[in-house]
């Protein structure tokens, strides 16, 4: 079986013009991004969108791509899932941060270099090389690095 999901990395200006980075804390404890199965009729830019409409309670606007990730999970019913999730850059446009509880624990804004310590430490591995395209889109590779170990 194969599952369709997608999502986005979501940025912002804060009121002090400073560049932040969505993140969402999932049921499982890890931060991630936010991001949802495709439904029926829908393009994966348009799941995207709503995906983080849905979990966030913002509205966003792409304005690139960024990757695909493939993973494999196993299904309490459906046994192997080959999972596939596309995932874009995602400029805020408007919209109060409210998470829905009924997906994920949590929802913030984080500095960039914040953001990616929480990735590094508290994330999903798959989602790293996503991150660090993210980061190269918006001018960031300044403010990463791999060693979290040392600091950001």
């Amino acid at each position: 079986m194969i599952e369709v999901s997608a999502g986005g990395v979501v940025f912002r200006q804060d009121e002090q013009g400073r560049l932040q980075i969505q993140m969402i804390l999932d049921r499982y404890g890890k931060m991630t991004l936010a991001k949802g199965k495709m439904e029926a009729g829908e393009t994966v830019e348009q799941t995207a969108l709503r995906e983080i409409q849905e979990e966030t309670g913002v509205v966003g606007e792409i304005s690139d791509k960024l990757t695909v990730v493939r993973y494999e999970y196993v299904h309490n019913v459906y046994g192997n899932v080959d999972k596939e999730v596309h995932y874009f850059l995602v400029q805020f446009k408007h919209g109060d941060l409210q998470a829905q509880v009924e997906e994920i624990d949590g929802v913030v804004w984080l500095a960039p270099a914040e953001a990616w310590q929480r990735q590094w430490t508290q994330g999903y591995e798959n989602n790293n090389d996503l991150m660090r395209a993210a980061f190269e889109k918006l001018g960031l590779l300044h403010v990463i690095r791999d060693d979290t170990s040392t600091g950001v």
